[in-house]
């Protein structure tokens, strides 16, 4: 029956070339356009890290002092070295780890290569395992080189491809700096997106990860520079430079790893008496001021999704329902012009369910053809975001996820403008069709 309805629809599509492309084209141009917006919302609002990041965990703590103190306010979105250094020393979590941004002068030894600068991350042993950092050659350092503060660097592919020529260049010098650096590991291909791990680098963290990864207290033997936001909240000691520790300023990033919700609830607890600690020593001034969200809450606080993008695709899915309106209308009249033929086929027996049916069938036909168009649109419309200039147009692709939702999208937008139409058109009665015939 499914196979006559659809024949059926063939041959009506056929009587009716210029509705039925009318129509087609008003759903493919809303699914196009619905599609694309939806694509590089879908890109940018993901999971970095599917299956861990329920157990990944962004701890916050208030330092700061009683001027401008409103309460209810949230803590600062990053921690004092000294925070930061003490809490990974209390190992309290699986893993923790603290990091920064920076960059450094790399000193390749080849004759043909200049000296150039890259990106660096100053983190500690744990950031590899904790964000199941893929690597090529190699791996991480351990807890023992942050302790020995040593001169151990991990690089990305690109940079060993570019400096190394892409071999394994495990236990090869690197001169970072005027420093000379044990290549440690090399990263395999890896760009989390967002960079969820520190979204002060960039305006909405959709940046390129790092060239190179260093221990944190090397960074700060060799007072490397540093990136990214900071702030203090209030005046230094004379002599003390914002990245010693006790300086009172915000720059640092710390994680951690719970691996179930009470070991996360212990974590809070044992937040919440460091503050209460610290605050107890005369350091902290204001209110226990404590949070601590998972990644997938982080994120959403941190608003990752730009605002522009939201709009954008809140009006594209406007303009679908605008499309939808005008193919309810032609699919009406289309099927209105029909009824003498409707009104034989009931008085030979047809039900109303089944004209019903018909009905959706040649309204799902439409809209199938006009996701197919419309998918054309969609990639032709991330092609155009890609050429914007913007941090994470480059990540505007079409995926598996998104190519059936396009079709998805395309069958129940099909029977959403088919179902009023096929409703009014099952209601035709025969009688009076056959009489004005």
């Amino acid at each position: 029956m499914l196979g006559y309805y659809f024949n059926l629809a063939l041959r009506s599509f056929r009587r009716n070339k210029v509705l039925t492309a009318l129509m087609v084209l008003a759903i493919a141009l809303g699914i196009g356009a619905a599609m694309t917006t939806l694509t590089v919302y879908h890109v940018l609002s993901g999971d970095p890290l599917p299956g861990k990041s329920q157990t990944l965990f962004y701890p916050q703590i208030d330092p700061r002092t009683n001027q401008e103190f409103r309460p209810g306010e949230d803590p600062p979105d990053q921690l004092t070295r000294l925070d930061a250094e003490a809490l990974l020393k209390a190992k309290r979590g699986d893993r923790q780890a603290l990091m920064t941004g920076g960059g450094v002068a790399v000193q390749p030894q080849r004759a043909d290569l200049l000296p150039f600068s890259a990106d660096a991350r100053y983190t500690s042993a744990d950031f590899f395992p904790m964000f199941d950092v893929p690597f090529l050659y190699g791996s991480g350092w351990n807890a023992a080189a942050d302790e020995a503060r040593a001169r151990d660097v991990v690089v990305s592919r690109a940079l060993n491809e570019k400096v190394f020529g892409g071999g394994n260049s495990v236990g090869k010098t690197l001169r970072l700096d005027g420093t000379d650096f044990r290549v440690v590991g090399v990263l395999d291909k890896w760009r989390p997106v967002p960079k969820f791990y520190d979204l002060n680098s960039s305006r909405h963290g959709y940046g390129e990860s790092e060239q190179l990864f260093l221990p944190f207290s090397t960074s700060r033997d060799l007072d490397l520079a540093r990136s990214g936001n900071m702030n203090c909240y209030d005046n230094r000691v004379e002599g003390l430079k914002p990245t010693d520790v006790g300086a009172p300023c915000v720059w640092m990033q710390f994680w951690v790893q719970l691996d179930t919700p009470q070991k996360a609830r212990d974590y809070q607890a044992f937040l919440e008496n460091y503050s209460d600690q610290q605050r107890a020593a005369g350091r902290f001034q204001r209110p226990n001021n404590v949070q601590m969200r998972d990644l997938m809450g982080f994120l959403r606080d941190q608003k990752v999704v730009p605002d522009d993008v939201n709009l954008q695709m809140w009006l594209a899915f406007g303009f679908l329902l605008v499309c939808l309106l005008n193919t309810v209308g032609l699919l009406l009249a289309k099927f209105m012009r029909r009824s003498a033929e409707i009104g034989v086929r009931r008085a030979l027996g047809a039900s109303r369910g089944a004209i019903f049916a018909q009905c959706l069938i040649e309204a799902v036909s439409v809209g199938l053809v006009g996701g197919v168009l419309g998918l054309g649109l969609a990639v032709l419309g991330l092609w155009a975001v890609r050429q914007q200039p913007v941090e994470h147009a480059a990540l505007a692709h079409l995926d598996p996820t998104m190519l059936a939702t396009t079709f998805a999208l395309a069958v129940v937008a099909s029977l959403f403008a088919g179902a009023l139409p096929a409703w009014r058109a099952c209601q035709v009665t025969p009688a009076i069709q056959l009489k004005t015939q």
